[in-house]
C-alpha cells in the first residue's frame, strides 16, 4: 500500500526517505568495539568462575549467568559488524538472521532480570539479615535462574517467528522487528515483552533500592553492638553502595534510554507521523541500539567492585602471572563474627 514504505525505513522510498548513512558507521565501529571488549572481559568472569570461585555461593550464581548471556550475545556480533559494513546487505541466510536477533533481545532481557536477582538477593541480605538465610542459598539462586532463561525464552519465541529477511534489489536485509503488513501486530507484541521483562524489573530493582538506601542510611551500630559486626557491617554497606550506583549506571546508560527511544519510533511509525519528525526518532532509537549492547562491557565491572570475593582471587591470579608478584590480600570477614551474619555478608 502507499504507507508501506514508511512502515520500513530501511527500505528507500518517495514518500519518506530515511538518512541512515550514520549507520554505516555508527554500528559496525560500536559492535566491533562491544564484541572485542566484551569478549576479553566475559572471558577472563567465566574463568574465574568455573576455575577460581568454586564452590559457589548464590550471588556467583547470578553472575556467572549473567556473564553467559552477555557472552553468547558478543560472539554473534561479527555478523552485524559485517551487515551493517556492508550497507545491509544479509549473506548469512534468514535462519542465522533470527537467531542474531533473537540474541540481541535474550541477552537484553536475561541481563535485566539477572540483575534484578542479584538487586533482590542483596536487599535481603542488607534488610532482613537473619530471616533471609533460608532465601539467598545457592539452590535457589540455581532455580532463579533456570526461571529467567525459561520466562525469556517463552517471551522471545514470536520474536524467532516475527523477524524474517526479504529483498531490496539486489541486496537482502535482515530486519530488526519484522515485514511491514506485520508491523502493528510486532508493535502490540513488543510492548507486552517491554512491560514484562523490563517495566515490572525496574520497578523492583527501584523499590529494593529505595528500601536499601533506607536502611544504608541508619546508623552502623543499630545492626550489632560488637565492633567487628560493625566492621562487617559497613564492608556490606560499601558493597550494597557499589552494586546500587553499577546497576543504575547500566540502567541509565544501556536499558532506559533504549527503551524510551525504541517506544517513540514505534509510536511514530504506527501513527504515520511527518517525515522529518520520524527520522529525528529513528536516529535517536539507531544511536542507544549500540548503548544497549555495552551493558555487555559493564556487567564485568560490577563483579569486580561489588564482588570482594572475585576481586581477590582476580587480583591474586594476575599477581601469580606477573613476574614480580605482589601479595593481595584476600578480603575476609573477622574470625568472631557470629556465623549468621558472615553468611549473610559473605558474597
Amino acid at each position: 500500500g502507499p504507507n508501506e514504505s514508511l512502515w520500513s525505513p530501511a527500505e528507500a522510498n518517495e514518500s519518506c526517505r530515511f538518512d541512515e548513512e550514520f549507520k554505516y558507521i555508527l554500528l559496525p565501529v560500536s559492535y566491533s568495539v562491544v564484541c572485542v571488549l566484551g569478549l576479553a572481559l566475559n572471558s577472563v568472569a567465566l574463568w574465574m568462575f568455573l576455575c577460581k570461585m568454586r564452590p559457589w555461593n548464590a550471588s556467583t550464581v547470578y553472575m556467572f549467568h549473567l556473564s553467559l548471556s552477555d557472552t553468547l550475545y558478543v560472539l554473534s556480533l561479527p555478523t552485524l559488524v559485517y551487515y551493517y559494513a556492508n550497507r545491509n546487505d544479509w549473506p548469512f541466510g534468514e535462519g542465522l538472521c533470527k537467531i542474531v536477533r533473537f540474541l540481541f533481545y535474550a541477552n537484553l532481557y536475561s541481563s535485566i532480570l539477572f540483575l534484578t536477582c542479584i538487586s533482590v538477593h542483596r536487599y535481603l541480605g542488607i534488610c532482613h539479615p537473619i530471616r533471609s538465610l533460608r532465601w539467598i542459598k545457592t539452590r535457589y539462586a540455581h532455580l532463579a535462574c533456570a526461571a529467567v532463561w525459561c520466562a525469556v525464552a517463552a517471551c522471545l519465541v514470536p520474536n524467532l517467528i516475527f523477524v524474517t529477511t526479504s529483498l531490496r534489489g539486489n541486496d537482502t536485509l535482515c530486519h530488526d522487528t519484522t515485514r511491514p503488513e506485520d508491523f502493528d501486530q510486532y508493535v502490540s507484541y513488543s510492548s507486552a515483552v517491554m512491560t514484562l521483562l523490563f517495566g515490572v524489573p525496574f520497578l523492583v530493582i527501584v523499590g529494593c533500592y529505595c528500601l536499601m538506601a533506607r536502611a544504608l542510611c541508619q546508623p552502623t551500630a543499630a545492626l550489632s553492638s560488637s565492633s567487628s559486626s560493625r566492621r562487617a557491617g559497613g564492608s556490606a554497606r560499601r558493597k550494597s553502595v557499589k552494586l546500587i550506583v553499577v546497576v543504575l549506571v547500566v540502567f541509565a546508560l544501556c536499558f532506559v534510554p533504549f527503551h524510551i527511544t525504541r517506544t517513540l519510533y514505534y509510536t511514530y511509525r504506527v501513527l504515520e507521523a511527518d517525515c522529518a519528525v520520524l527520522n529525528i526518532v529513528n536516529f535517536a532509537y539507531k544511536i542507544t541500539r549500540p548503548l544497549a549492547s555495552v551493558n555487555s562491557c559493564i556487567d564485568p565491572i560490577l563483579y569486580f567492585l561489588a564482588g570482594d570475593r572475585y576481586r581477590a582471587k582476580l587480583l591474586r591470579a594476575i599477581s601469580r602471572s606477573a613476574p614480580v608478584k605482589n601479595k593481595f590480600p584476600a578480603t575476609r570477614a573477622p574470625r568472631h563474627l557470629s556465623h549468621e551474619l558472615a553468611l549473610v555478608y559473605k558474597n
